[in-house]
């Protein structure tokens, strides 16, 4: 059991990047306040996690996992060239496949969102479309720091489609997009235009990537609830044996 009170635990990756606040322009660990909104209002307790090399152990402390949206994965991850408009951040994913590994072997709850999900398609052997415009003539952001909708079709009797039903307008900020998909994994959504915004792993608690970022729709948090719930649900069939 990774807490002995109530608070289901709900570790969320974060971004390495250059901040500006007050007087300062430093190197810092970033979190979009949203997500840390919507863990909360499901009922989580959002533990932020700042990149440290490619140690997972601060797994072992917590419920369940989010990998946060971000720059793109690094390409080499998946034997390609970076596109002129790929920007990677390396390190940033050789400790998040360092949590994804660890949270899949400790059979955590994990939600990857955006980033989250093309880093869970790469970690399983996929690969990614690096510029979506050079395959189907638009990006899904319609511009910088703006964040577009779109409606995307879940597969009947997936994770997803039993979360959030037959469809949903979601709001999305990408460029990328999976293409090749990992081993095990399977497409459980789909935008009108063929990208694939929704992937599950079948043969496990719950492992859901999604294209589209819900932390920015405060009025449904019905995929976070879920993780926080699967979570919950971790906890109570280990307890038991964590008291034996």
């Amino acid at each position: 059991m990774a807490s002995n009170d109530s608070s289901v635990l709900i570790a969320v990756s974060t971004y390495a990047e250059d901040a500006s606040w007050g007087v300062w322009n430093v190197p810092a660990a970033l979190l979009p306040m949203a997500y840390v909104d919507g863990v909360a209002a499901a009922g989580g307790l959002p533990v932020l996690l700042p990149q440290t090399g490619e140690d997972p152990s601060a797994l072992s402390a917590v419920d369940g996992l989010v990998l946060a949206g971000g720059a793109d994965v690094d390409p080499a991850g998946y034997g390609d060239r970076p596109h002129e408009k790929t920007v990677s951040r390396p390190e940033r994913d050789r400790f998040e496949f360092a949590l994804l590994r660890e949270a899949r072997r400790r059979r955590l709850p994990v939600l990857g969102v955006c980033r989250g999900m093309q880093l869970l398609n790469v970690a399983l052997g996929g690969t990614l479309t690096q510029h979506l415009p050079d395959t189907i003539g638009t990006a899904h952001q319609p511009g910088p720091a703006t964040y577009g909708t779109t409606r995307v079709a879940f597969t009947e009797g997936s994770r997803v489609a039993g979360i959030l039903g037959a469809d949903a307008e979601v709001h999305c900020y990408h460029h990328q997009a999976v293409d090749r998909l990992g081993t095990g994994l399977v497409v459980t959504g789909r935008a009108a235009d063929g990208t694939v915004e929704a992937v599950e792993s079948p043969g496990e608690p719950f492992v859901v990537g999604v294209q589209w970022h819900p932390e920015q729709d405060n009025r449904d948090l019905r995929l976070f609830a879920a993780l926080v719930r699967a979570a919950r649900g971790r906890r109570a069939i280990e307890a038991p044996k964590m008291e034996v």
